[in-house]
């Protein structure tokens, strides 16, 4: 593998007398199970079983005293010993035997390969041993290892401490052995002020008054686990509980804020139990805690730590300033796809990171799935089919990867964490439970959990469990859509109606937005078909054919119920045959076709314009989520007419008087137990339509803002966000530094966080370099700054990246390393300017390993495309409008 250009230094920490020889009495060794073959970037002769570790953390000095005491197992002969370690400081390090022999030892540290190593004068025998270390490290003010987070109450600033280990990140708290392989039990125990909360893994088992105005607080040993899952937070907190399945459930908050989190807290029992039916295995812990805490990361919202889940609040906290449906519905799916984890991450582990989606994926896919069980009132069954255009929309690219992947450095693991491994893992998941049955996949589930509880697998594991329950060859099929990238395409070669049935022959192709010529790759792609009307007919495709015979004549839905991954391409005929009927069909199979239309007619497969006949065909009382489907469409449209004068306010007048009728059915105004759709429609309808400076909705907004300051009944929670952020779009100067004024005097760190980021939402270049220049400074948060340069990209893409390039010393302090290799290429993406690809490439040989530049190679693939579309797919568009101009 190829490592950064910084030489690896090693320095002699800690001197000691020659260590001699120490060997395990032969009657203290247990045999040792075989060494899984997992990747690894450390020597195979040792293994931890234990760590017990203390910690004394200084919150004020931003910095921490640690010692632990790790029981390993030597495996093989070796003459040192090497573990992970980063930014870690060593007073001391020795080695003792079980017979109770000790000798003091030196530490090397490799800083290139975030290692360190303890020499020995001659070999150590095989058999088990306990190393201690004396070390120093520090606390961060970004989310990776112990980090902090400062943030405004009523009574003044407050700080909180946090750790976020996945996915290499341990190493920054405590040195160990820091891949998921290497799973251990762990004893935790901290020295925190007397006058706050300690929360870890598991519940405190010990606490201890220490006179001095600090307390000793000891936590249970935990189960074995993987170092990423371990996690400690201190903070002046609040905790709530409930009791669900024996297991004590709790959200722990800033003070004062815990009854912001009883929705979360409901839902976390909710799904507890929910999954401990599905899985057939109970959960383990005795207490699974969510943790609140304020700020952000540019990284993640949450993470699974075993029996102590890590949220941001925004994703769990509803403040009634600004909580929405969409928060609640936020709180609910964050909350399934972490306690998901649970089980599948946490019980049973990845053995490396190559099957990051294991975890992920899977935990995606419950996470849809629960939701639309246990909330039906919000009829999320369409997200399946946004979260597979997600997917798909990234995967259809030269950049895209497989969802196994091979990861060989931690930063190429951090890059692990995207729309592949996520949505195609759960769109793929979903395909297949589909074809097996969700009752033979859910065995298969249960057999796979009890089989590998407290172990580490890949993904065929998980493949031989549910062929072995269902009794069908899914090994194949799973092995061509995620050890292979990409989406297959379905063409429709002919439909033949004879005798009341239709024959129905399809070719296999690939769909590509970038490589038109590309010879396609080979799947096995499960195919569920329907002739309008009629029963589905279910089939396979193999070697790039099939041939299906499907009751009834009449129009064809390939991909019926939209569990399949991959693009329907019918043909012109067969298009305007099922548009003809497309208001007889499935919500869920409208918003597939709808989607399949766009995309195919943004890759030049079909009219472009195809996708407008459909919008002009959908009726106003068709699903919000069509609906809503429909209005960010449009919204990109209208952005690619950007700089089109003309152009624009065609397709401007088209765009409105579509959806000026959806939106007088939803109004401003919430109707009394409105259906959760319609309120997510209504502040997407008038965030589109206000961005394309439609005049109704902007006087509204501008009333309801100048309303808000007398009577704040003008800006309702749901409305809030969308209203203020048209507001700051269109702000001059005044406007915005009442913004900011507003931003500057709010306590509420969850509403604070909201505000300031409003101010980076603006259309004007000389307020959008306000914006960047108090991204630089402390005021907005720390854990802010980077989301407000984001923020502020989308309309000044060239003005951000150029800062940012320029002030790396800076923006790099905002920003976790472990998106850094992300976040800069993202800062252009939205670059209209050819010279942007120039920037950079310069940019990632400069700054980025070159085995982590996929972020940036994708950029470029996105600038290329959005030229591509403006040039060769909008002048269908226009034509579309011309001749439809009323």
């Amino acid at each position: 593998m190829r490592r950064t250009l910084a030489c690896a230094i090693s320095l002699v920490l800690a001197t000691a007398a020659t260590l001699p020889a120490i060997a395990a009495p032969t009657e203290a060794r247990t045999p040792a199970p075989p060494v899984a073959d997992a990747t690894t970037q450390l020597p195979r002769e040792v293994r931890p079983l234990h760590y017990d570790i203390e910690i004394v953390p200084h919150a004020d000095s931003l910095s921490f005293d640690g010692q632990v005491s790790i029981r390993l197992e030597v495996l093989e002969s070796t003459d040192r010993i090497t573990f992970n370690a980063l930014g870690l400081r060593f007073a001391s390090a020795s080695l003792a035997a079980p017979d109770g022999r000790a000798a003091p030892g030196d530490v090397l540290v490799d800083a290139a390969a975030q290692t360190a190593t303890v020499r020995f004068a001659e070999a150590l025998s095989p058999g088990q041993y306990t190393l201690a270390l004396s070390y120093e490290g520090k606390i961060g003010t970004q989310a990776n290892g112990l980090f902090a987070i400062d943030y405004e109450t009523p009574d003044g600033a407050r700080r909180a401490l946090f750790t976020q280990f996945e996915n290499s990140d341990a190493r920054r708290f405590v040195p160990s052995w820091d891949e998921p392989n290497h799973k251990a039990t762990f004893g935790l125990t901290a020295v925190v002020p007397a006058d706050q909360m300690a929360v870890s893994n598991m519940p405190v088992v010990e606490d201890q008054a220490l006179g001095d105005g600090t307390r000793r607080v000891r936590f249970d040993t935990s189960p074995k686990m993987s170092t990423y899952l371990l996690f400690f937070s201190l903070g002046q907190f609040d905790r709530a509980t409930v009791e669900a399945d024996g297991v004590e459930i709790g959200v722990v908050t800033q003070a004062g804020k815990a009854a912001q989190a009883r929705f979360a807290l409901e839902s976390s029992a909710d799904v507890l139990r929910e999954y401990n039916q599905y899985f057939g295995v109970p959960y383990p812990l005795p207490k699974l805690d969510n943790v609140a805490s304020p700020g952000r990361s540019r990284f993640f919202s949450a993470m699974e730590n075993w029996g102590a889940i890590f949220t941001f609040e925004y994703a769990l906290l509803e403040d009634p300033v600004i909580a929405t449906q969409d928060t609640r519905q936020g709180i609910f799916t964050t909350a399934a796809h972490e306690i998901a984890h649970q089980w599948f991450g946490d019980l049973v582990t990845m053995s490396w990171w190559d099957d990051l989606w294991l975890n992920e994926g899977f935990a995606s896919w419950m996470e849809g799935r629960t939701t639309e069980k246990l909330h039906p009132e919000w009829n999320t069954a369409l997200s399946a089919v946004e979260v597979r255009e997600h997917a798909m929309t990234r995967d259809a690219v030269a950049t895209t990867h497989p969802v196994v992947q091979h990861v060989e450095t931690v930063e190429q693991a951090s890059q692990a964490f995207d729309a592949i491994t996520y949505s195609k893992g759960e769109a793929v998941i979903r395909m297949l439970e589909a074809y097996v049955g969700s009752d033979a996949w859910r065995e298969g589930v249960r057999a796979y959990i009890r089989t590998h509880a407290h172990g580490n697998t890949v993904s065929d594991d998980l493949w031989r469990a549910i062929e072995a329950s269902a009794g069908k060859p899914v090994t194949r099929i799973a092995h061509d859509f995620t050890l292979q990238p990409g989406v297959p395409l379905l063409r429709v070669e002919s439909i033949q109606c004879r005798d009341g049935g239709s024959t129905v022959e399809l070719r296999q192709a690939e769909f590509t937005r970038d490589r038109p010529d590309k010879t396609p790759l080979a799947w096995q792609v499960p195919v569920i078909a329907r002739i309008v009307g009629h029963p589905d007919v279910r089939g396979l495709v193999v070697d790039g054919e099939a041939t299906l015979r499907l009751p009834g004549c009449g129009p064809l839905v390939l991909n019926a119920g939209q569990s399949g991954y991959y693009r329907s391409l019918l043909g012109a005929d067969g298009f305007a045959a099922l548009a003809g009927a497309f208001g007889t069909l499935e919500p869920i199979d409208q918003l597939g076709v709808m989607n399949d239309t766009w995309a195919l007619g943004m890759a030049g497969l079909q009219p472009a314009s195809n996708y407008l006949d459909l919008v002009a065909a959908l009726p106003a009382d068709a699903d919000p989520t069509l609906w809503r489907d429909v209005t960010g469409n449009l919204d990109a449209l209208d952005d690619y007419y950007r700089g089109d004068e003309a152009g624009q306010a065609r397709f401007r007048a088209f765009a409105r008087s579509t959806l000026a009728p959806v939106f007088a059915r939803v109004g401003w105004e919430a109707a009394e137990r409105e259906a959760a759709p319609l309120t997510l429609l209504r502040t997407a309808l008038i965030g589109a339509l206000g961005r394309m400076d439609d005049p109704a909705i902007l006087a509204e907004v501008r009333r309801r803002y100048q309303a808000s300051r007398s009577d704040p009944g003008a800006l309702p929670a749901e409305l809030r966000l969308t209203v203020l952020g048209l507001v700051a779009r269109n702000a001059d100067a005044a406007t915005w530094d009442a913004l900011h004024a507003q931003a500057r005097t709010e306590t509420s760190a969850l509403v604070r966080d909201q505000d300031y980021l409003l101010l980076a939402r603006v259309r004007d270049d000389a307020l959008a370099r306000r914006a960047i220049a108090m991204a630089m400074t402390d005021e907005p948060g720390a854990t802010n700054s980077a989301t407000m340069l984001s923020i502020a990209a989308a309309e000044h893409p060239d003005l951000v990246f150029d800062h940012a390039a320029t002030h790396l010393d800076t923006v790099d302090a905002f920003v976790d390393s472990s998106s850094r290799a992300r976040f800069y290429p993202s800062l252009g993406a939205a670059s209209r300017d050819p010279a942007m690809i120039g920037k950079l490439e310069a940019f990632a040989r400069a700054h980025i390993a070159e085995g982590s530049r996929r972020a940036t190679e994708t950029a470029i693939v996105g600038i290329r495309q959005r030229q591509d579309v403006i040039d060769k797919r909008l002048p269908d568009i226009s034509d579309w409008l011309q001749r439809h101009a009323p």
